[in-house]
């Protein structure tokens, strides 16, 4: 028993000495990645706090692109696609926690979302009505603009968005989020290169500037509090916008195969966009064949449907 205590202290001591190694070495790296995180937006005071919105362009319509959750640089991650819309306004409000907005412990209650997104667009300058264009998770957030302000809503174009149903089945693990939250925070996620070359990066659409940008964005905003708070408040979320019932605007939806972070089967996910899609009064569907991140793999596409949309 001395013996197994002994060799259980030493892996312990090992385990420790590694991971000090780990955040002094992730320390040193964000300091020398600091000249690269300079805001590409502009930083506006949203509830004491520092919120980033990107513009770009002009036109009669707004166009409001809001992240999936996990998303650590929207601005990046949005560009594949806004740079094939020439001829709108495009807007890009980084939810806290997200890009070069402040991390904060503020509540993640639909409620408190919607409002900061729209008192950042509204200190950038930008007003309504917008047309939404929601990737993942913000789906929620397009869904429940829609519900209580659907003066402001023009249109909503889901980028593989998520629905209610999408999270009835759901299983959240605080743990898992809490250790992916360390992970992040300690640096543990630099031994995993491959972690921050995210389809924005994959796309081809950022430059080699723009890439570095990104990974040193990855590097400070990997699971953020915002992230794993909101993970953990989405559930209840999707029973608020459940309860409020079919927005009255037009949707037009583009639908993945599911792979790459639905964390569904691809006929799994295409029903539920499906079902959502029959149910509501004016939306339209789009299934294609790539994964979560539908706006950095078929970019040229979406932006030709996007026109045609708007044009109707």
């Amino acid at each position: 028993m001395k013996k197994a205590a002994k060799i259980a202290l030493a892996v312990f001591g090992a385990l420790a000495l590694l991971l000090l190694l780990c955040f002094i070495n992730h320390q040193v790296q964000l300091r020398r990645e600091s000249k690269w995180f300079v805001p590409l937006g502009t930083l506006v005071e949203v509830d004491g706090r520092q919120m980033s919105v990107y513009t770009q362009g002009g036109g009669a319509e707004t166009l409001v692109f809001l992240s999936g959750s996990g998303t650590c640089s929207p601005i990046l991650d949005f560009k594949a696609l806004y740079s094939q819309l020439g001829g709108y306004q495009i807007a890009v409000p980084e939810r806290f926690g997200y890009g070069f907005s402040d991390v904060t412990d503020l509540s993640k209650d639909l409620d408190t979302v919607l409002e900061q997104t729209r008192a950042a667009l509204a200190a950038a300058g930008l007003e309504p009505p917008y047309v939404l264009c929601p990737h993942s998770m913000s789906g929620l957030e397009a869904l429940y603009w829609a519900q209580q302000y659907p003066e402001e809503v023009r249109a909503i174009i889901g980028l593989d968005m998520s629905v209610p149903a999408a999270y009835e089945g759901m299983s959240i693990s605080a743990p898992l989020l809490r250790l992916l939250q360390f992970g992040g925070a300690s640096g543990v996620t630099r031994f995993l290169p491959i972690a921050s070359d995210s389809a924005a990066i994959q796309s081809g659409a950022l430059s080699g500037a723009e890439q570095d940008i990104y990974r040193a964005i990855f590097y400070r905003r990997t699971m953020t509090a915002d992230m794993v708070n909101e993970a953990l408040c989405v559930k209840d979320n999707a029973r608020v916008v459940a309860q409020g019932g079919m927005p009255g605007v037009p949707i037009l939806m583009f639908c993945s195969d599911g792979s790459g972070g639905t964390g569904f089967t691809k006929e799994e996910w295409r029903a539920v966009q499906a079902g959502f899609a029959a149910d509501c009064p004016d939306a339209r569907l789009v299934e294609l064949e790539c994964g979560h991140y539908v706006h950095d793999f078929e970019y040229e596409r979406l932006a030709a449907e996007i026109n045609e949309f708007l044009n109707q």
